[in-house]
């Protein structure tokens, strides 16, 4: 409930503010909550809140690949500054290295069949990273080991 009273904080600071961009980028993330709530029937965790926050920054992520791709650069840095927005409301995110330490330890105690399936040795990385990085760079990470 923290991180929904920080998003609420945000949005109210953004009205009085009349800064446009930050509103609009908060009211998208409140209504994408209040969704969720409706769907779940019930108040979401931070950890909730925290999972549809990241989704919206990879929704923001794919759209700066296909403007920058079509060649429509000022709305991809459009976009860029929503992430900005709404990378304030994310847990700090685990470097390469904190990541690479991690995932060395999981696959080091690992049988040489666990190894093999990719598919599954992501699944347990994923938990026990889940939300601390971003999950392209896990793979990455894991596929070098691997």
């Amino acid at each position: 409930m923290e991180l929904q009273k920080a998003i609420e904080q945000a949005f109210i600071g953004a009205f009085r503010e009349k800064q446009e961009v930050s509103l609009s980028v908060l009211r998208m993330l409140k209504s994408a909550l209040q969704n969720k709530k409706i769907e779940l029937k019930k108040d979401l965790t931070d950890e909730q809140v925290g999972q549809i926050v990241k989704s919206e920054i990879k929704k923001r992520k794919e759209s700066i690949e296909a403007f920058v791709s079509g060649g429509r650069e000022e709305l991809a840095q459009k976009e860029e500054v929503e992430i900005e927005i709404l990378n304030q409301f994310m847990p700090a995110q685990m470097s390469e290295e904190e990541v690479r330490a991690t995932v060395s330890a999981i696959v080091d105690g690992l049988s040489d069949d666990q190894k093999e399936n990719f598919g599954m040795t992501m699944g347990m990385v994923m938990r026990e990273l889940n939300g601390k990085a971003d999950g392209g760079l896990i793979s990455k990470v894991l596929k070098e080991l691997l």
